[in-house]
């Protein structure tokens, strides 16, 4: 159904089944279509996220925590097949041999061998962290690979066909960083940029920006998300950070994770750093800030006479969102999960406006001269650039994430839709479509369905930007065939087709639909 939803409830809690364990499949298992797919759409959706949620009598506690699942839906000939593996991870497999979590994860903490004795335990610390190989966030090729991913130095390389796990990589060994994002951008010709971040001076974090030609694979190579224009970089500096001196002592302490080591600074607010691509550099003299928010995803970034348009899904204040996602409060009954999300940072789309042209004289006044847009720039006597958004989109507890543009069409270009996952205080329950131009929203939701992140695909020939299908996984605890893939029509939302399996199929955060 398409409309300006009143919001449903969820007294069920069906919605705890999307947070846990499933089995992995033999093999490929058809699935029944209602309705029509359009002939042109032929290929694989590829979707990665947590599958296991638990080792032994050991839970993992953290939604960032699961093992990596990589799930496909296969199109062909009128015809859709389901299929999901586990990936072998160095986490997985040791989980799976020793029956414990053995690697520390995002928010679980690995507890020494009981079996050893206490000197190859104090080994064990003393030689520090094994750093986390659990690439459940997302999938996206470099060059002709597919590689899995998540935040660490790790990714792993996949055969998107069979699923089998083919080879883990350290980007350390070919790049100057301890991780990357798990959201890259990729130009036209197939070249890749990424950000990531390493160790500076006097043990202050750096950022750089990766970039992977499309003619070399990442192995001839002797930093949340970013937004990326066609000049210049964006990147978001949250009042969120990681305290290094606690990261790197936390791991002689039994049970320290990843969480136990960010630390939100209340009088930091939050602050836009600009790089240009060609040629590369960090424009210092541009010092954009505004008051405190966190940020998972960038929806889109553009240039339009003189300025840097960034829109962006933004958790207002300088709490940890991260802090509301453990499994644990996911999965309380109803009127729980809704008390907890009434305590969170509030979400909202908003619109940033960064001026390139400063003169000093400017002081005091609004920079910002775009016709369309309330957002707000102005010049400080400090030399620094006070940011105000417009807000594009905003609901009590409602947060509209997992943003998806026509990305080949309007990447670092002036749009105007963005497609996104509906979370009803944190719990995934409808897709929403957003006009960023005229703020005009258009919904897909059904009673206990949990949909995830909706890719555009765009109609061969198409000449409007909205012109395409909506890809999302969709899960119906009560159904009788619980998981499907859903098809869009991603002008109005209305359904075109289903493909529905019989089995559930847990949460997924990120994927990439492989033509």
């Amino acid at each position: 159904m398409s409309h300006r939803s009143r919001f449903q409830t969820h007294p069920a809690a069906s919605y705890k089944k999307i947070f846990e364990s499933v089995e992995e499949l033999n093999e490929p298992i058809p699935a029944v279509i209602t309705g029509i797919i359009p002939s042109w759409l032929g290929g694989s959706l590829l979707r990665m996220g947590p599958g296991l949620f638990e080792v032994g009598d050991e839970h993992f506690q953290h939604l960032f925590d699961g093992q990596a699942l990589i799930h496909k839906f296969d199109l062909k000939n009128g015809q859709v097949t389901y299929y999901r593996k586990f990936i072998r991870t160095d986490a997985y497999v040791r989980a799976m041999t020793e029956n414990r979590v053995v690697i520390t994860e995002f928010g679980t903490a690995a507890y020494p061998d009981p079996c050893k004795n206490i000197f190859s335990r104090f080994f064990t610390y003393f030689r520090g962290i094994e750093v986390t190989d659990n690439c459940l966030v997302n999938i996206y090729p470099i060059g002709e690979d597919f590689y899995a991913v998540t935040e660490t130095n790790y990714i792993t390389k996949v055969d998107p066909d069979s699923l089998e796990t083919l080879k883990k990589v350290d980007l350390c060994k070919y790049l100057s960083v301890n991780g990357v994002t798990a959201h890259p951008h990729t130009e036209r010709d197939g070249t890749v940029y990424n950000i990531g971040n390493c160790f500076g001076k006097n043990m202050s974090l750096a950022y750089n920006i990766v970039k992977i030609p499309p003619c070399l694979s990442l192995f001839s190579l002797s930093v949340s998300s970013f937004g990326m224009t066609d000049n210049y970089f964006v990147f978001v500096e949250q009042p969120v950070k990681i305290n290094l001196l606690k990261f790197l002592s936390a791991w002689s302490f039994r049970g320290a994770t990843y969480m136990d080591c960010f630390e939100s600074n209340t009088s930091m607010g939050t602050w836009f750093h600009l790089a240009s691509k060609e040629p590369a550099g960090y424009l210092s003299s541009h010092k954009f800030r505004t008051s405190a928010f966190n940020l998972f995803h960038h929806i889109n970034a553009y240039e339009d006479e003189g300025f840097i348009v960034v829109d962006l899904c933004t958790w207002k204040g300088h709490e940890f969102v991260y802090n509301y996602l453990y499994l644990a409060n996911l999965k309380e009954e109803w009127e729980e999960v809704k008390k907890a999300a009434a305590r969170a940072p509030q979400p909202e789309v908003r619109r940033y406006v960064l001026p390139l042209d400063i003169h000093r004289e400017d002081q005091g006044k609004n920079l910002v001269s775009l016709s369309y847009t309330t957002a707000t720039a102005v010049l400080d006597s400090d030399g620094t650039i006070w940011l105000e958004p417009e807000v594009l989109f905003s609901g009590p507890r409602q947060a509209f994430e997992f943003p998806q543009i026509n990305y080949s069409k309007c990447c670092g270009k002036k749009y105007s839709f963005a497609y996104g996952l509906g979370l009803n205080h944190f719990i995934p329950d409808r897709i929403v479509k957003l006009n960023v131009q005229t703020k005009e929203i258009w919904v897909w939701q059904e009673e206990d369905s949990y949909p995830s992140e909706p890719l555009f695909v765009p109609s061969p020939g198409a000449t409007q930007e909205d012109d395409g299908v909506l890809l999302s996984v969709v899960v119906k605890p009560g159904a009788q065939r619980p998981g499907s893939l859903l098809v869009l029509d991603a002008r109005n939302l209305t359904e075109l087709a289903r493909a529905e399996v019989n089995t559930i199929i847990p949460i997924t955060l990120h994927g990439m639909y492989k033509p």
